[in-house]
């Protein structure tokens, strides 16, 4: 208390000066209607833009809480786009109807990717979740865009995956125009771009083409985007194109994706384990 005396005395004539300098400027804005109105719009304006800052910085601590909404909203729409399209497949003979259980055989769940590489020939990424939450390795991930790859190992929190732009990975793909299958394959260069092989060069290709997930694939849902035709090359004495394809997926820019998991696959695996068995 004493020092808050000995302040106010030592600083009195300029504590002075300010109080008649505010008074002052009260008193011009009261009995001017100009100064008046000018000092109300003036006041106004700043109040705005400290309010527009303020939200804007409630917003953006708020941006990780709103993306993870959306993700899930996303992984939502993915389910049930995937159980519509599953319950009359496009390409479907008149009469083909799909059991129910079929049709609504993929679960899809969001993952935040907490790593991620590019640069390496086999790469993998790191997502935050793991057996905890029901990942097992072997099931497909994707992202909002289009493929991203497939579990291959869990903890209780966390789950690493081999990624599309990893030497080891192929996927099952088929161009929507030319309805020709291939496998997606990464050279190990561009992280923009893979290869589609095995596509016969006895069928039209199209430059720009979507290569999307083909239903023969037990992992990933059919019709997710791998790519687009980036350029077709064929030499004279191969009896196959070599197709560039330009990825869906952005992986540098990889946020949160999407683990796909195939609630039939069980029963499907145990099928072809007794066709195995029967062989030997």
């Amino acid at each position: 208390m004493l020092q808050l005396v000995d302040f106010v005395v030592r600083n009195r004539f300029f504590l002075v000066f300010v109080l008649l300098e505010v008074l002052s400027v009260w008193l011009i804005v009261r009995s001017n209607s100009y100064w008046g109105a000018t000092y109300f719009n003036t006041s106004n304006y700043y109040v705005a833009k400290t309010l527009a800052f303020s939200n804007s910085a409630r917003e953006f601590t708020k941006l990780d809480e709103i993306n993870y909404d959306l993700a899930n909203e996303n992984a939502r729409l993915h389910a049930m786009l995937t159980a519509i399209n599953q319950k009359k497949p496009v390409d479907s003979p008149t009469g083909y109807i799909p059991d129910s259980a079929f049709a609504s055989r993929f679960v899809y769940t969001v993952a935040k990717v907490v790593d991620n590489e590019t640069n390496k020939p086999n790469n993998v990424l790191t997502i935050d979740k793991g057996i905890a939450d029901g990942i097992k390795p072997g099931m497909g991930v994707i992202s909002a865009t289009g493929v991203v790859g497939k579990v291959r190992f869990c903890s209780t929190n966390y789950s690493v995956i081999t990624s599309i732009l990893h030497s080891q990975f192929m996927v099952s793909s088929k161009l929507v125009r030319s309805k020709e299958i291939g496998y997606a394959k990464w050279p190990g260069k561009d992280p923009n771009l893979v290869d589609l092989i095995d596509v016969s060069k006895y069928t039209k290709i199209f430059k720009g083409d979507s290569a999307v997930t083909s239903d023969q694939n037990s992992v990933f849902p059919p019709g997710i985007m791998v790519g687009r035709v980036e350029s077709v090359t064929v030499h004279p004495n191969q009896t196959f194109y070599n197709i560039t394809l330009r990825l869906a997926t952005d992986f540098r820019n990889l946020s949160y994706v999407y683990v796909v998991q195939n609630q039939q696959l069980g029963e499907q695996e145990n099928l072809k384990s007794r066709i195995v068995e029967t062989r030997r």
